[in-house]
């Protein structure tokens, strides 16, 4: 994070962003009879840290962001880390069969744990929504359909994802640990 001058408004969403998802991971109450286990933790964790980590440097414009990151963690040799962090904005398929059996790679719990956190606070989907319709589709339409289409995806993802899961969308916010992560 320091290496890439991340914003510390960005690093502290990327920290909210990671106890999201380690509350996710750590909440999923699986089948017994699963036979696929629950996300890697440190994945989740790595992945969810460092899904911003090219932010700061795409802010101009020059580059976008998902992309970028993907690159920056390849070069670092953690290209499984570089995957995910290109998918979190927009992922390449949706594996409703694979979701209904409980089954959540790293790669979907930090794309719906990213999509809760507006800058440092855990918020429902619509809020988060309406956040990145007015931040990034410079009101054409074309854009806010497909944002709202990946929207109705992350929808669908919470609902699956919840059915494994303890407690409602509504009391996640409650659910996160609020210790900060280390910042070395």
């Amino acid at each position: 994070m320091d290496s890439y001058e991340m914003l510390d408004n960005i690093r502290e969403h990327s920290f909210i962003v990671a106890r999201v998802a380690e509350t996710i991971v750590s909440g999923l109450q699986l089948p017994k009879d699963q036979e696929s286990l629950p996300a890697d933790i440190d994945l989740v964790l790595a992945g969810a840290l460092l899904h911003d980590i090219a932010k700061t440097k795409c802010l101009d414009g020059s580059c976008q962001h998902a992309e970028e990151g993907m690159l920056i963690c390849s070069e670092h040799d953690y290209p499984e880390v570089g995957k995910i962090v290109n998918e979190h904005v927009i992922m390449s398929s949706f594996r409703r069969d694979e979701y209904r059996r409980g089954h959540f790679p790293a790669r979907e719990i930090i794309y719906y744990a990213d999509k809760r956190v507006r800058h440092n606070e855990i918020v429902p989907l619509s809020q988060r929504l309406d956040y990145i319709i007015d931040k990034y589709s410079g009101g054409k339409a074309t854009i806010i359909q497909r944002i709202r289409d990946n929207f109705a995806l992350c929808l669908e993802l919470e609902s699956y994802l919840f059915s494994f899961l303890p407690f409602d969308p509504a009391d996640l916010a409650d659910k996160v640990n609020p210790a900060p992560f280390s910042d070395s």
